[in-house]
């Protein structure tokens, strides 16, 4: 699911009506039990149970208390994975992700609001509070993308356990990436 991703438009509406969006560039793959750096790689905990959960459902957690990471509960129920998305190209109400990124709104740079996993949930207000919303029928949206765009396979960035693993994948070429 972490390569099919790619390409797909992230969408999330806010209660208060304001739209923001972005084109998944670059996601990273969690498997089960198995993957040390997976949230699951030690079993069934309250953290990890939204892994165990239905496929297509926000896993949004807190890391170092400070930046939210937003995934995708990826496999059939009862088998724990998620993808990460690591970046987005922003698309709709750019000024509204600066002004959450707290960036000027009318001097910085695209490449920097949604390059990396706490940077775009900070952009587009995503938190704890959609932890488990349904990706179709909650204020958050994934629509898949309309054709498959080239992409890069490395390994996966910023964790410590089963570095070795290639399952990062970004578009390639492209300056959005984290």
């Amino acid at each position: 699911m972490a390569r099919d991703l790619l390409g797909a438009t992230l969408l999330v509406t806010e209660t208060d009506g304001a739209v923001t969006s972005g084109l998944i560039v670059e996601t990273e793959a969690y498997t089960g039990t198995d993957d040390p750096a997976s949230h699951a790689g030690r079993g069934r905990t309250p953290r990890s149970e939204i892994m165990y959960g239905p496929p297509g459902v926000a896993y949004i957690y807190l890391i170092y208390g400070v930046h939210h990471c937003f995934n995708v509960v990826s496999e059939p129920a009862q088998t724990p994975g998620a993808v990460l998305i690591r970046a987005l190209e922003p698309l709709t109400n750019l000024p509204l992700m600066a002004t959450r990124r707290h960036l000027n709104p009318t001097s910085y740079s695209p490449l920097n609001l949604c390059s990396g996993p706490g940077k775009l949930s900070q952009a587009l207000a995503l938190t704890t509070s959609f932890n488990a919303a349904s990706l179709q029928s909650s204020a958050i949206k994934i629509y898949p993308a309309t054709t498959q765009l080239p992409h890069t396979t490395t390994p996966r960035r910023g964790i410590t356990k089963a570095v070795d693993r290639p399952w990062r994948f970004a578009l390639t070429n492209n300056p959005f990436t984290s």
